[in-house]
């Protein structure tokens, strides 16, 4: 069975990429991205060394994309809030977001989080990237292997989008509705109807 690593690169296409081809456990952190990319293969620009950029390889999990987002939101600070399905939020701006890509051995689970510089109409940190790598890391190891009623559960005491009225956009079809909860692998339940995916829009 391959080791582990644990990659720290200059620039990349994305730390997905090379995170990819390495063997669960592995770790692969960049100052720059060239092709870095969200859900629904948006774009994700930073200059070089102004965001921490990691992918880690874990064993998949249904409960996965939560457990990351309420590591990396603890590990930001008390007032950084989850907004379904993988935003991690600052005052309402969006401060970063999580991409988990899963294969039948193992899923990547891509992380970015402005620190020094934001897009405009987004939010930033300040706070030294290998501090909130460390936090992130720990983070990590603590939801992962939590009970799943727990991550649910911190998953939404951090929640920004329960309870109130969203949008939704699946297959180029929208519906809005008020956010109730979510279910017991993480699909947004809104007004009565679970949804597993879709791009949320906070009304």
């Amino acid at each position: 069975m391959a080791e582990a690593q644990i990659l720290r690169l200059g620039s990349v296409s994305s730390t997905q990429d090379v995170a990819r081809a390495l063997p669960l456990g592995s770790i692969v952190i960049a100052d720059h991205q060239t092709a870095g990319r969200g859900r629904l293969d948006r774009r994700w620009d930073a200059p070089a060394g102004a965001a921490l950029l990691v992918s880690f390889v874990l064993e998949a999990n249904p409960l996965l994309s939560l457990a990351l987002g309420i590591a990396a939101a603890e590990a930001c600070g008390p007032n950084v809030r989850l907004k379904w399905p993988n935003d991690l939020l600052l005052e309402g701006k969006k401060l970063g977001g999580i991409l988990v890509e899963t294969t039948r051995e193992k899923a990547i689970c891509g992380l970015g989080v402005n620190l020094t510089w934001a897009p405009q109409g987004a939010a930033r940190l300040d706070q030294p990237r290998d501090e909130l790598f460390a936090r992130v890391r720990a983070g990590i190891q603590t939801w992962t292997s939590s009970e799943p009623e727990a991550v649910l559960a911190r998953w939404r005491e951090l929640s920004a989008t329960l309870g109130r009225r969203v949008r939704i956009e699946v297959s180029g079809k929208a519906v809005e509705g008020i956010a109730q909860d979510i279910g017991p692998h993480g699909e947004l339940i809104i007004d009565g109807t679970p949804f597993v995916a879709g791009s949320v829009t906070h009304l």
